[in-house]
């Protein structure tokens, strides 16, 4: 059975582990950041030492399974990971982020059990890929990016064509990387115009806003 002291140590142990990643995403303005992970990897840790004492405590035969309690947080992590997950119009963030808590719940599990070892060698080895492959797409891999464009503009001739042209200087492989969407208003002669840009071009936003604006006939946007 663990003695009070170890089980502190344990706890803040697994508090500091979860500090280090928490910084990271901290760092990179995640919606889980430094609080978060500290208090999931102390929970988690909790959880493992409650269930590898709980049989000793509560039974003068100690059988128990002290996997029952883990597995429960293993699953049930998985909560806290989707409300990490957010969505900003077409684009999808926190993916990585609630990978991150659900490894160091584990991680959190393995300080609790003892196994002090493989529970730092995983903090580390998560916090490098996290900063590394972090550096290597920004310099050396530009991932796509989805830039959501909602506009309303006076329906006239050659109106959707302007468009297209402007719109296609952005998006990689031109139309195919594009798709649209009109509603028009026959009464009052307004259309209604939702568009797709997927691109490489992580500077394209600024110019995209200018270019649409000086479009005759538009009369509001939203970009997302």
């Amino acid at each position: 059975m663990l003695t009070n002291s170890e089980v502190i140590l344990r706890i803040l142990l697994a508090g500091v582990l979860g500090s280090v990643v928490g910084l990271e995403r901290e760092y990179q303005n995640q919606p889980a950041g430094l609080r978060t992970h500290i208090i999931l990897v102390i929970g988690a840790c909790l959880a493992m030492v409650l269930s590898i004492n709980s049989p000793m405590i509560f039974s003068s035969n100690p059988i128990g399974d002290p996997g029952r309690i883990a597995a429960q947080v293993i699953s049930g992590i998985g909560f806290l990971g989707a409300g990490a997950i957010l969505r900003y119009g077409a684009q999808i963030k926190g993916l990585t982020t609630a990978a991150s808590m659900w490894t160091m719940a584990v991680v959190g599990l393995c300080v609790g059990a003892g196994y002090f070892f493989p529970a730092v060698a995983t903090t580390a080895i998560l916090l490098v890929v996290l900063t590394l492959i972090n550096l290597l797409e920004e310099n050396l891999i530009q991932p796509f990016i989805t830039i959501q464009l909602s506009l309303k503009a006076d329906d006239r001739p050659g109106l959707l064509k302007e468009i297209k042209k402007v719109v296609s200087v952005y998006s990689d492989s031109n139309y195919e990387s594009t798709s649209f969407s009109v509603k028009k208003n026959m009464e009052e002669q307004r259309i209604g115009i939702e568009i797709n840009i997927r691109t490489r071009d992580h500077a394209a936003l600024d110019t995209l806003i200018e270019d649409i604006a000086d479009i005759d006939g538009v009369r509001s946007f939203e970009i997302a």
